[in-house]
């Protein structure tokens, strides 16, 4: 049952009234009325002694005589609206005339109500009520307006009306004029709005309202704007027809909303999806999409898809003798010329092909990078072998051109294989194979130049197969070794663990990881090689457990398709139990791209191998195109912030924000952070300042030997003699003086 009587005013136990009349026999017993009646009543025998009380008393309500001697109610009434702070006190004026022109002049004066005067005292009693309650809806209702107009503007968002048949058809809010760069006091019609879009999008736009409007349907849709101050901006408009009481429409009303934030920021994450952080060229989750629709359509369309993939020549001694940085430098350049030799278009994304015309597919032309010096240039129409010839030709002519990097004139070759669908495969991991061959084969013949893939290309891949058997017997041999990189923490100037990373000792020739390792992959003599260097990191953790109370973690690089295996678990278990080290001192690092390849057949491995209490690492954090979904649903321990957003810190602003995303991501999961491929000072300064104090890198030790290891140790560590200690120290005197 609802309540009745008092209990719906909602109202102070004792509402103030200031009572205002010159008769004292009318003031005497109205006052006394009203207090009986509960209300808290103020007197007043002139209009200037009631403005006088205004100043020290604020009143609920204000019941003021009209007819008063000097300063009549309707003065009183004027001057109390022109008071600051009174503009919306309610007053209700007391008159013996009931004539319409004095009930004109009271609302003139700014009275909210009259009531003509009478012995009625609860009449009166229920017209102060009903003034009070009004009064309070109106401001609970300028409260509501003030905290939405607040929050459409803290989210950049307005609203609209359209009318049709009236002078003013086309209105915006104050809150919707800001979104157009406006001020409260301008006028902003529809043409107006129309001038601000670019006139192709305009045209655009046009063809869809008139479509909206001969529908009677919902308006969605993001409009670009170019302001008056030239900023460029995104505004996102939805709305919907109303309806007048015969059910025609009669207009439109809406929101919109300044969305260039967001877009921006999509259109970045769609950006390190699709393409290469370091080049901006499709990377390889982009080539695979743009191979694989191409072959559709040229399964359908009868003609060939043609495949370069493109190796830069002795890249790495570039690489080596330079830095990284003028390495970085080369494969942007390279990156900018190869571009050049096709039609290379940037707008295809995933569904963009589908149900296009039948030409559609050669917007899937681009060079990409698959991945280190790589690239592969992808035809989706050629007649024959020539024609992808000719695009190699180019190629190679465009890179003939000296490139400047790091204050040096060099030279750069490439060898180029060529495979064309379908003759040379039915899928791209066919015809990434085949070009792959052929390209080989120019290396093995010079180099500098182009090779279309043939049968008897295979006979040439001798040396490959020469060099798998070699490493077959490595590990019989003893010939596979482990260095081990440090993990410091800079804030203790200490290790904290290492990362070990397997090595080919070939006779005197230390092969690099790069050089056997895919091969390894390929012809799955990984799987041996990582169960043997989980039994040797077990093994190691032991011996400097026993030298120098070593008592962290080494961590151990695994494939994806070794944590496919039922028995991984056990293999640890094995490792650890016979060098009596605990569990802990184990652990596996898997790169986020062979995570996610493979991610449904990991999961139940990974959960148990945390259940033992064996931590997981996710290396080259950042780099794939996964989504972050799995870091709140794996049992992972720690990131590591790849050295591509590493390189550029201190320098771009960019790389900064991305690291600090990263850091704060990892906290706010609970995960332990570190940052590999640390090469300067600087770098180091920026990740401790950011808030990551666990760093890998060349700045404090390259991958060793276990004894050069613990030399290292004993002659750099522990005596504090390196140039990273000092600066670390210096930064947390710093800080802790901040």
């Amino acid at each position: 049952m609802l309540p009745t009587g008092p209990a719906l005013d909602d109202l102070p136990p004792s509402p103030r009234v200031l009572l205002v009349d010159d008769d004292e026999v009318n003031l005497l017993l109205t006052g006394a009325a009203l207090r009986e009646r509960g209300f808290d009543v103020a007197e007043a025998s002139s209009g200037s002694e009631a403005l006088g009380l205004l100043s020290t008393r604020t009143p609920d309500v204000v019941v003021l005589d009209a007819l008063m001697p000097d300063l009549d109610g309707f003065e009183t009434c004027s001057l109390l609206r022109a008071t600051p702070g009174f503009e919306s006190l309610p007053v209700l004026m007391l008159t013996g005339l009931d004539d319409e022109a004095s009930i004109n002049r009271a609302y003139q004066a700014g009275a909210t109500d009259f009531f003509v005067k009478s012995s009625q005292w609860s009449l009166l009693e229920g017209r102060l009520r009903y003034l009070l309650r009004s009064s309070r809806t109106r401001l609970e209702l300028e409260r509501s307006k003030a905290k939405l107009a607040r929050a459409q503007d803290l989210a950049r968002m307005g609203s609209f009306e359209w009318w049709r048949n009236t002078h003013s058809s086309f209105t915006i809010s104050a809150e919707g004029l800001r979104v157009f760069g406006r001020g409260p006091q301008d006028r902003l019609d529809f043409i107006g709005v129309m001038r601000m879009v670019p006139p192709d999008d305009r045209h655009v736009f046009l063809r869809l309202l008139r479509d909206v409007i001969a529908h009677t349907s919902v308006l969605v849709t993001d409009l670009p704007l170019i302001l008056p101050d030239g900023r460029q901006r995104v505004v996102h408009i939805e709305a919907e027809p109303e309806f007048n009481e015969q059910g025609t429409v009669n207009g439109y009303t809406g929101i919109l909303q300044d969305v260039t934030d967001r877009r921006q920021a999509e259109d970045r994450i769609r950006q390190l999806a699709h393409f290469d952080a370091l080049t901006g060229l499709p990377n390889r989750r982009q080539l695979i999409y743009r191979v694989e629709r191409a072959i559709e359509s040229a399964r359908r369309g009868g003609h060939e898809v043609g495949l370069l993939l493109i190796d830069l020549d002795r890249f790495k001694v570039i690489n080596d003798t330079l830095g990284h940085a003028a390495g970085d430098e080369l494969l942007i350049e390279v990156g900018r010329r190869l571009r050049g030799c096709v039609r290379h278009s940037d707008q295809i994304m995933e569904g963009v092909i589908d149900g296009a015309g039948n030409r559609s597919h050669r917007g899937l032309e681009a060079v990409g990078r698959l991945g280190g010096d790589e690239f592969v240039a992808l035809l989706p129409e050629v007649a024959d072998e020539r024609d992808a010839e000719r695009v190699a030709q180019r190629v190679l002519d465009a890179l003939r051109e000296p490139i400047f990097v790091g204050g040096q004139e060099c030279f750069v070759t490439a060898s180029v294989g060529i495979a064309l669908y379908p003759r040379d495969g039915q899928t791209m991991a066919d015809l990434l194979r085949n070009s792959d061959v052929a390209m080989y084969a120019v290396k093995s013949q010079g180099r500098n130049a182009s090779a279309v893939y043939s049968p008897q290309l295979a006979g040439h891949g001798k040396q490959k197969l020469e060099l798998e058997s070699a490493l077959h017997k490595a590990l019989e041999r003893n010939e596979i070794v482990l260095h081990y990189q440090p993990k410091i923490d800079v804030r203790a100037a200490r290790m904290v663990g290492a990362e070990a990373l397997m090595r080919w000792q070939r006779g005197n020739v230390l092969v690099p990881p790069a050089d056997f390792i895919p091969l390894a992959e390929e012809t799955g003599l990984i799987v041996p090689m990582s169960e043997w260097a989980l039994k040797e990191a077990a093994r190691q953790a032991k011996l400097w457990q026993l030298q120098f109370g070593f008592s962290d973690s080494i961590a151990v690089n695994l494939p994806s398709r070794l944590f496919e295996r039922t028995d991984l678990v056990e293999h640890i278990h094995q490792c650890v139990s016979a060098y009596g080290v605990p569990h802990r001192s184990i652990q596996l690092e898997i790169t986020e791209n062979n995570l996610m390849k493979d991610l449904q057949n990991v999961i139940p491995s990974l959960h148990r191998l945390n259940e033992v209490g064996v931590e997981i690492s996710i290396d080259d954090f950042g780099t794939g195109y996964s989504s972050l979904a799995y870091l709140t649903t794996l049992p992972i321990s720690e990131v590591k912030i790849d050295r591509t957003f590493v390189r550029d810190l201190g320098i771009t602003p960019q790389s900064s924000a991305v690291v600090t995303a990263i850091i704060a991501l990892a906290r706010a999961l609970g995960l332990r952070v570190i940052a590999e491929g640390v090469e300067t000072l600087r770098q180091m300064e920026v990740l401790h300042r950011l808030g990551c104090s666990l760093m890998q890198g060349f700045l404090f030790s390259k991958p060793l030997p276990p004894d050069e290891l613990e030399r290292w140790i004993a002659q750099t560590v522990l005596p504090r003699k390196a140039p990273w200690i000092t600066q670390a120290d210096a930064s947390i005197d710093l800080a802790n003086r901040g």
